[in-house]
């Protein structure tokens, strides 16, 4: 796998540049819609005949002419692009957050895609860069910036790459006896923590996982239950008689903060936050438990007794080769703005205390 011409895609996928990725049965050359512009685009697409790739999911909510219901709804989509969809029309098809504000012209239609394995790389590469998985697709005139197989989006950013970059005593205020470690990969440019609170002494720790939640954590929003969790999970590492808090990269479940505000206003719309992130073109939940194995053998910790109610983690860190002797519930009481959530967390995606 060359993850550093994962890492140039990714980069230049951010910065409105056009890529190249390439699959067994063909090569596209795109540009992420959200981060093009009137300018780039014509630059792009001087004629105004770049077709748009889209995740399925959002082909169904857009009603495509064409388009039968979709098995998986990440899978890619290629609309037509008619003379009378510009820059702004071509935003609003990717972006479903303006459903209610953007009055859309049709019908649409959905044509075959020519290289179906670097279209569904595509779309993944834009989920690992956190824009929205919506691209314009080039022809054979675009020189890209970047290019990369199928093969290495595949497999980018997996937790096998991480290493300690540096550790050092960080008193807090559950714990003056904590460690803080810090994680670092070539493959990705997004660091993790680790909090070791309290002395090692051969028994089994207590960890949490706790992905990254601004709004939550430092803003404290009462949309989610983060950043209570996460304060809650300390106390109860700090009250055992060690434990280990990983704070991982994950923003929103792995969309990042810009989608997850974005499922936020989806949630303003009345989409729960499942469908929300369905709605915008991303898995359920995106995050990469391999990540959080590898701190821990990294940490050398076989074994663990996991804080979470969520059964997926134990079952990601199993498949990892962590063995989950204990599952530990964290109970959080709801308040008035984040009872639906928890609930959808309880009945949708399979929370339990």
């Amino acid at each position: 796998m060359n993850a550093r011409a994962a890492a140039r895609a990714i980069d230049a996928l951010r910065r409105g540049w056009p890529v190249e990725v390439r699959g067994a049965n063909g090569a596209l050359v795109l540009l992420a819609v959200e981060a093009a512009d009137d300018v780039t685009l014509a630059g792009f697409d001087p004629h105004g005949q770049a077709d748009i790739l889209l995740s399925a999911a959002r082909a169904q909510t857009l009603h495509l002419s064409n388009q039968r219901a979709a098995a998986d709804p990440e899978a890619p989509v290629l609309v037509r692009r008619e003379p009378w969809i510009g820059y702004d029309l071509a935003m609003a098809l990717a972006d479903p957050v303006r459903d209610l504000a953007t009055p859309l012209k049709g019908p649409f239609r959905a044509i075959p895609l020519g290289a179906p394995q670097a279209a569904a790389a595509a779309l993944r590469l834009a989920r690992l860069a956190g824009v929205l998985p919506a691209f314009f697709v080039g022809d054979e005139s675009v020189v890209p910036e970047a290019s990369v197989a199928a093969d290495a989006v595949a497999l980018y950013g997996a937790g096998e790459a991480l290493a300690i970059a540096t550790r050092a005593r960080l008193p807090v205020k559950v714990a003056e006896n904590s460690e803080i470690v810090a994680f670092r990969s070539a493959d990705d440019p997004r660091e993790h923590i680790a909090l070791v609170i309290g002395n090692r002494d051969g028994t089994v720790p207590v960890v949490r996982l706790h992905s990254e939640c601004l709004t939550g954590d430092v803003l404290g929003s009462l949309k989610c239950d983060c950043g209570p969790q996460l304060h809650r999970a300390m106390h109860q590492i700090a009250e055992g008689r060690w434990g280990i808090l990983l704070y991982l990269r994950q923003e929103g479940r792995g969309i990042g903060l810009i989608n997850k505000l974005r499922a936020y206003a989806l949630q303003d719309q009345g989409f729960d936050t499942v469908d929300a992130n369905v709605r915008l073109g991303f898995a359920i939940d995106a995050r990469d438990f391999s990540v959080a194995a590898q701190m821990l053998k990294l940490l050398h910790v076989p074994s663990i007794r996991l804080l979470t109610n969520n059964p997926a983690k134990v079952a990601g860190l199993e498949g990892e080769g962590i063995a989950v002797v204990e599952r530990l519930p964290l109970a959080i009481a709801a308040n008035p703005h984040n009872a639906h959530y928890l609930d959808t967390k309880r009945d949708r995606t399979g929370h339990q205390l």
